[in-house]
């Protein structure tokens, strides 16, 4: 492990450096000011090798040594680095403020070897654990945020889920009512996919749910819009701070992906290819109406699509403040 020592009286580094070496602590680097100190811990850090002991003088000439301490402690990436104060003055006083300036040990001057060797044992055996501590909560939180994903994931399609859709659009529910803007939802639905399944088989059918959820996404640019896979052959998008033409925007370009994929459907009363019906509702969340409302203007509005004959868009308005109360 790599130990630093920041002392500027030659006497003193020869006799720290060659006791240490001797219990084979042999990365072993010495600087003479706190400026040099900080560079090489900065320098150390971005190598991917960083410091993992500092001994530290008080007594060095060309700062204040609980000033030094202070000043390494204030850096975020370097305040997790043990330190070991090194001094002659043997006052409790100046002890306490070394401790309080972030000290975790200190060794009275002239150094007894044996002593040394005790403390740098002790102090790199607490850095060992404490680095091993802090890979275990950096693993958990990384499979944490995995697990979080995969229970927001479609298994199949890779984009959102039910729950993912049904959390996210309380939320934006909330968050556009407070900031006054409109949000818009569009409920998709795959044009006779039960013949599709029953002609060409569920995998072929898997096949042709994850094209069509590739275009559906393909229609959608900024990050706050969500697409989710809503059950079975629907299909969702959630569209924060859109208007009616906004959200009729990103249902045309669906119908123009879908299109331009030319997925072979064979039994398709309206086109050879896979189409979809689509609902568009938007609105301004009040104390009025509620994500409910809002998702069930989509799915009449996607009804309409499929009554009027499929492969088309509906829209149907957010019900207004007094028809919501008749």
């Amino acid at each position: 492990m790599k130990i630093l020592l920041i002392n500027d009286l030659i006497a003193n580094v020869e006799i720290i450096s060659d006791t240490l070496k001797a219990a084979g602590y042999n990365d072993l680097f010495s600087v003479s000011t706190l400026d040099q100190a900080l560079k090489y811990i900065g320098t150390s850090l971005d190598s991917d090798t960083p410091v993992d002991l500092i001994l530290l003088d008080l007594d060095i000439h060309d700062t204040n040594g609980i000033g030094a301490l202070l000043t390494i402690k204030s850096h975020r990436t370097f305040e997790d680095i043990p330190i070991i104060a090194l001094t002659a003055n043997k006052e409790s006083g100046i002890l306490d403020r070394a401790f309080a300036a972030g000290a975790s040990d200190y060794i009275v001057t002239p150094i007894c070897p044996i002593e040394l060797r005790a403390r740098v044992r002790s102090a790199l055996q607490l850095r060992r654990e404490m680095l091993k501590r802090m890979f275990r909560e950096q693993e958990l939180e990384h499979l944490a945020r995995r697990l979080e994903r995969m229970t927001n994931l479609d298994g199949l399609t890779g984009i959102a889920n039910r729950r993912c859709f049904d959390d996210t659009l309380v939320r934006e529910w909330v968050r556009n009512g407070r900031d006054d803007r409109p949000i818009g939802l569009l409920m998709i639905d795959i044009d006779h996919f039960k013949k599709y399944n029953d002609s060409l088989g569920h995998v072929v059918g898997d096949t042709c749910l994850c094209s069509v959820a590739r275009a559906i996404q393909a229609a959608t640019h900024r990050p706050g819009d969500l697409v989710a896979r809503y059950g079975g052959e629907e299909f969702a998008i959630i569209l924060p701070n859109t208007d009616y033409e906004g959200a009729c925007s990103v249902a045309e370009a669906i119908h123009t992906n879908l299109a331009k994929c030319n997925l072979h459907h064979p039994c398709s009363h309206e086109t050879e290819s896979v189409t979809v019906s689509i609902g568009v509702s938007s609105g301004v969340p009040n104390c009025s109406n509620s994500p409910e409302h809002l998702l069930k203007a989509a799915d009449n509005a996607l009804y309409l699509a499929k009554q009027s004959g499929r492969n088309r868009t509906k829209s149907v308005n957010l019900p207004r403040t007094k028809d919501i109360r008749q």
